[in-house]
């Protein structure tokens, strides 16, 4: 049974994916619409050139199309897609087509020449219900339009809770939705964490960052989306120093915002906003942040570890794998309400907590909770562990197969 797997450009999370799901029996065959990313290329969020530091074509059989997309128009990109996915179809039989997502022409493309030969399809994306923006009668059209669509579908690998939601929302039956979670590389963050262990302190030091103060990381572009400012403005609001925060909790009294023990915020990542953010944390919270730029996924892993609480604050994010990245090294995990991984992978209270996107003053009380209880972080960040853990690969892989048995017309 062979399963072309369709693309846009190789990816930093799906790469270790493939090549354990051909690891566990799966013969999966990559078409990628372009290979850009496998080399040097610029980033338009980071805006920056970057080059990952991790394999991203080893170890599973590809098919790259293009260096890069095909210009045009949107039109134009999804004939040029077509007759080029149809030459690969027509050259190597395969059983399915599986796709992610659904409104990139490549995939597009994919998706039609799959209808066109009767190719059992499957789909995979991030998308929920909060992400079809506009008006009422733009989201009746959006359901319309795809509740009619997904009927060429003949299995769906829901991410997660939002995401199957969206497809139950939508007329799909449960019997044709399977779960198969947004994941990375648990083992490799896990593996990279636990040897940075060591030299947490000395990474502190290097960062300057005093003995005692509580360390809150971002990690992500530094763009509207992901709504920076709103993080930086909540630090600048906590309390301070988290060894008076029992004394003036109820007071509402506040104390130096660099004194000794006053939580720091590290803003890993870089983007358009960084200049104005840099001028905002001078403003708003002196003395607590320090910008470090863009850092590769090999370097990433000592950051997760030297923290004591990652915040993600988007306005909106389909998923946000960082966040399981971040899990991986045992951390407790703050994120806004508008994050698609939140209601699988946060439990409020327990490995962090969630708080309205955009509220500044509501993300400062949950930092100021977090950051002045050592005891509860520590165990809130065995809890994202444990919860990390069993949503990994293994569990992708359980979900495709169970989905492959499924499919109408495969040889068995």
């Amino acid at each position: 049974m062979r399963i072309a797997y369709f693309l846009t450009h190789p990816i930093q999370y799906q790469s270790p994916l493939i090549r354990h799901l051909r690891a566990g029996g799966v013969d999966v065959h990559v078409i990628y619409g372009n290979d850009a990313t496998a080399r040097a290329y610029f980033d338009k969020g980071f805006g920056k050139q970057l080059a990952w530091d991790v394999p991203l074509l080893e170890g599973y059989p590809s098919t790259v199309l293009n260096a890069e997309d095909p210009k045009g128009t949107p039109k134009e990109q999804l004939a040029r897609f077509e007759g080029q996915i149809a030459a690969v179809l027509e050259k190597q039989k395969f059983d399915a087509v599986w796709v992610h997502g659904w409104a990139h022409p490549f995939t597009q493309a994919a998706w039609r020449q799959a209808r066109c030969r009767k190719i059992p399809i499957l789909l995979r994306g991030e998308t929920f219900l909060g992400c079809v923006r506009g008006g009422k009668l733009r989201r009746l059209a959006h359901k319309l339009i795809f509740r009619r669509k997904f009927r060429e579908v003949s299995a769906f690998l829901a991410v997660g809770k939002l995401n199957a939601e969206l497809y139950r929302a939508y007329g799909v039956d449960e019997k044709r939705i399977f779960k198969a979670p947004y994941v990375v590389d648990n083992a490799f963050f896990q593996k990279r964490c636990q040897e940075a262990a060591p030299n947490r302190e000395k990474l502190r030091a290097e960062l300057g960052i005093e003995a005692g103060r509580p360390v809150i990381l971002f990690c992500a572009k530094l763009i509207a989306v992901k709504s920076p400012e709103i993080l930086i403005r909540a630090v600048g609001g906590m309390t301070g120093d988290v060894g008076a925060l029992a004394k003036v909790r109820d007071s509402g009294t506040r104390v130096l915002a660099n004194a000794p023990t006053a939580p720091v915020l590290l803003m890993v990542g870089d983007g358009e906003l960084r200049p104005a953010l840099e001028k905002l944390a001078a403003e708003a919270a002196p003395g607590r942040v320090k910008f470090l730029g863009f850092r590769n996924q090999s370097e990433l892993p000592a950051l997760y570890d030297l923290c004591d609480v990652f915040v993600l604050p988007s306005g909106f994010e389909p998923w946000g794998l960082v966040v399981n990245e971040v899990m991986n090294a045992g951390r407790t995990v703050i994120v806004s309400d508008q994050v698609g991984s939140g209601p699988d992978l946060v439990r409020e209270g327990e490995n962090g907590s969630l708080f309205p996107a955009g509220d500044v003053a509501a993300l400062a009380r949950k930092l100021d909770h977090w950051c002045g209880h050592e005891a509860a972080r520590e165990q809130a960040g065995r809890k994202s562990l444990e919860l990390i853990s069993k949503w990994g690969f293994d569990e992708v892989l359980a979900g495709l197969r169970e989905a492959i048995q499924q499919l109408p017309g495969l040889r068995r």
